[in-house]
């Protein structure tokens, strides 16, 4: 293939654009990562559980300030159901999704695979939106976290008023900063912060059920009230079903957790076809994670649910956002509180920092493939800049505030979730399981409540998603419709019949001639021929082969060609082809055979009936339509030298 590669004018142009050359070719990078581990190698699962769990293990920072307020003296019963939702429910989803998408795909890929055409480009496009929602906003409500624990701490905390925003504002930029400079994926270095983050929050736990176990009273209090409140342990459990939406946070770091599985170092008898290995430990490192967080989840809300007095949970108290931190500053002293805050904040930012790259890696992973995204998407410095300015955006409109973002990123969140459990559900069925088909249904069922009842309590969230779904679309058909032209065929293979074909007509001129399949009889052949010569004035001794394209999925963008050659009724030569579009597949075939044989090849259209626009749809929409100008126009773009282009003839 010919393309045109404009040089960079400037050194910024460079530095921005650093690996665009390399983006989207087998086997390229396309992500802000270090290169993954090579075929076999990789960290033991426990170390990669780190890397997914500063974005899950972070959750604590602020998930039992959340529980509280959203459930008030009912926290631990509440937080309960979301650990039995969690185990029973959100772990063997996604230890399914491990057995389904090993290459950490995920369930959006598990998904993809179930639609073709446009109806499957614009439901991943949907599903984006959301997983766009989710890690977005775990950037801008780690970073309002950390900025809570920082302005909150006792030590700072009048020099820092009315500070927040800044602040967090702050953080994102220096998120943003990181990424463009660039940034490898320490493991090591969220092990570090996982292991302290949680011995420190084992202290706490220890310390806070210490003082729950000798101030006796203090269970009494909470029991009494409880039954004061609601009556009976039915009507708790009632209220806590109706109040689980509200702590669907606790759930994230799934989706993270199967994205990360091509760094789990599993067997050395593994192979990329089937990594029996590391479909195990990832399921070792989902299992492990979510028993962990679990335990915390439920130890955590039960000491800060008595322990802290409830009006201190409220916007601008104390507790807001930072309850384990208020406990470590109350019951540890200054200097431990003070520490827990800066680890607290390192672990909310380095999980700003993981949602980052999962953004980076998950929308170069399917837009640039369905051709819808702009060339310099690829590049990462430049999404960079895009998704720290959403962030900024996406902060000043929530006001740095973590209770106000908890309804999108759950939103996020559970729209992944249940697409993950239809995922598995429909992949259970299709492998004749109807023991395991039932129980994902039933699972699927559940978040597909949750999810609707979060989006009626807060619509905030599906608001936001919404509109990352239309501006993901928007752009993805812009950029679609900007790169219609494009070459858009990686590589040509010609069967041992086409390739005799060419070596034969490349004796004298090289005419093809574009035909619409239709009987393929030998007087659609022999019509055709009589059309062409007649159109373009040529005498009767002049030689053709017939090229004949069958789209296939027109929604596809980029794939390789192979053409077929036939002998038709004993006399008529035809190269057959099948592709997403008619125009770019005949353009690439074109300019193969030019290269090949040294010769300026020919080809010969008729004019199509109808409007101009129609057609122009038609071949954007179905890629047929307006055939020979959409050819001409492929090969005017990918190759400028008027000498050397093929040549259109069109009557």
């Amino acid at each position: 293939m010919v393309t045109t590669e404009h040089p960079p004018q400037n050194r910024l142009r460079t530095w921005m654009l650093q690996g665009l050359s390399d983006m989207g070719k087998a086997g390229g990078h396309t992500g802000p990562h270090a290169e993954p581990e090579p075929p076999h190698k990789g960290q033991p699962w426990w170390r990669v559980m780190c890397l997914t769990g500063v974005d899950y293990f972070s959750t604590l920072g602020y998930q039992p300030g959340i529980a509280a307020l959203a459930a008030g003296l009912l926290s631990p019963i509440a937080t309960i159901v979301l650990v039995i939702v969690t185990l029973a429910g959100a772990l063997p989803v996604y230890r399914r999704v491990a057995d389904e998408s090993p290459h950490g795909e995920g369930s959006i890929a598990m998904l993809e695979r179930l639609l073709s055409f446009w109806q499957g480009k614009l439901f991943v496009l949907t599903l984006l939106g959301f997983a766009a929602t989710d890690f977005l906003i775990t950037i801008t409500l780690s970073a309002a976290d950390a900025s809570t624990h920082l302005v909150e701490n006792p030590h700072l905390t009048s020099a820092l008023h009315d500070k927040q925003m800044l602040i967090t504002l702050v953080l994102v930029a220096l998120l943003g900063a990181v990424f463009l400079k660039g940034f490898l994926e320490a493991i090591g270095v969220a092990v570090a912060l996982v292991g302290l983050y949680l011995t420190l929050n084992v202290v706490v736990v220890i310390v806070g059920l210490w003082h729950v176990v000798t101030a006796g009273h203090v269970v009494t209090d909470w029991s009494n009230a409880l039954t004061t409140e609601h009556g009976n342990i039915f009507a708790m459990v009632g209220v806590a079903l109706l109040v689980f939406p509200k702590l669907a946070l606790g759930l994230s770091g799934f989706e993270t957790g199967v994205a990360v599985m091509p760094h789990v170092k599993g067997d050395d008898g593994d192979t990329e076809e089937n990594p029996v290995g590391r479909i195990r430990d990832t399921k070792k490192l989902l299992t492990a994670a979510a028993l962990i967080m679990s335990v915390f989840l439920i130890a955590t809300s039960f000491i800060t649910t008595l322990l802290i007095p409830e009006k201190e949970f409220e916007s601008g108290g104390p507790a807001n956002g930072r309850a384990l931190a208020y406990l470590a500053h109350d019951y540890l002293g200054g200097v431990f509180g003070t520490v827990y805050d800066v680890s607290t904040i390192a672990i909310l930012w380095f999980a700003g920092a993981s949602a980052m790259a999962g953004l980076l890696n998950l929308m170069p992973r399917y837009l640039p493939r369905y051709g819808m995204a702009p060339h310099w998407a690829r590049a990462v410095r430049p999404m960079v800049i895009v998704f720290t300015l959403i962030g900024f955006l996406v902060t000043w409109v929530f006001d740095a505030d973590v209770d106000a973002q908890g309804g999108a990123y759950a939103t996020g969140v559970l729209v992944l979730i249940s697409s993950a459990a239809i995922a598995v559900t429909i992949a259970a069925r299709k492998a004749g399981q109807r023991g395991w088909t039932i129980g994902f249904a039933a699972i699927s069922a559940v978040f597909l409540y949750v999810t609707v009842a979060n989006v009626i309590e807060r619509p905030d969230g599906v608001k936001i998603g919404a509109c990352f779904i239309a501006g993901i679309i928007l752009v993805s058909l812009l950029s679609r419709l900007a790169r219609a032209f494009e070459l858009r065929v990686t590589s040509v293979t010609l069967d041992d019949m086409a390739e005799r074909f060419i070596r034969d007509i490349a004796s004298r001129k090289i005419r093809f001639i574009a035909n619409e399949p239709d009987q393929r009889d030998k007087a659609e052949y022999r019509d055709k021929i009589e059309q062409i010569r007649a159109d373009n004035d040529m005498p009767e001794q002049e030689d053709f082969v017939f090229v004949e394209v069958t789209v296939t999925d027109p929604s596809e963008f980029e794939a390789s060609l192979t053409v077929r050659g036939e002998v038709m009724h004993n006399r008529y030569r035809v190269l057959t082809l099948e592709s997403s579009s008619i125009p770019n597949a005949l353009a690439a075939l074109l300019l193969h055979v030019r290269d090949t044989t040294g010769c300026t090849p020919h080809i010969y259209f008729e004019w199509t009936e109808g409007g101009p626009f129609a057609n122009f749809m038609r071949f954007f929409l179905f890629g047929q339509g307006e055939v020979a100008p959409v050819t001409r126009e492929v090969l005017r773009e990918a190759e400028p030298d008027r000498v050397r282009r093929p040549r259109v003839h069109t009557g």
